[in-house]
């Protein structure tokens, strides 16, 4: 199962980066996006550029964050959250012993992999969305934002995923 899942996540994201690369070359990839994507979105960004973005913002964090919480399974990601926050109180008792410390890394770093696993559902249903999100972004906010768009996205988006995270109980 985990060799299938990690299939999938380098499928889309090949997809992905084929979308993102190809972009201005393919013109159907860019065509098609628009014609879906203009009359919704753009006319938030019609409406208003600012607001209209942070709106947009807002929904693409509260579509993350539903993903998120639908797509995984919560009460394990839960559960391993517990475990390194408790992994994490002991790493502080020992910080004066160097390699009881060491041990505590390794057990810290075998969470890494546990975790990709329970979070990549929700990155195998999004990625490509987002990325031809971006791309659009990119083509509508660069002439008003210039590269900074991206920026503000970023911020935006970490503050309404904190909001929403709290407020639907994602771990």
């Amino acid at each position: 199962m985990k060799n299938k899942n990690m299939l999938w996540f380098f499928l889309i994201m090949a997809v992905s980066f084929y979308i993102a690369s190809a972009w201005e070359k393919v013109p159907v990839i860019k065509d098609s996006v628009s014609a879906v994507l203009d009359p919704t979105l753009g006319a938030l960004l019609n409406w208003s550029v600012i607001w209209g973005f942070v709106l947009i913002v807002a929904l693409t964090a509260l579509i993350l964050t539903l993903s998120q919480k639908f797509l995984s399974d919560q009460e394990k990601l839960r559960d391993l959250k517990s475990e390194q926050k408790a992994l994490q109180e002991e790493m502080k008792k020992y910080k004066d012993n160097p390699e009881k410390l060491m041990e505590f890394q390794k057990q810290q770093l075998e969470f890494i992999p546990k975790t990709f696993d329970l979070t990549l559902k929700p990155i195998i249903y999004t990625a490509i969305p987002i990325i031809l999100l971006f791309r659009w972004f990119g083509d509508h906010l660069q002439p008003v934002f210039g590269g900074w768009w991206i920026f503000y996205y970023l911020v935006g988006s970490i503050i309404f995923s904190s909001i929403f995270r709290k407020a639907f109980k994602v771990a």
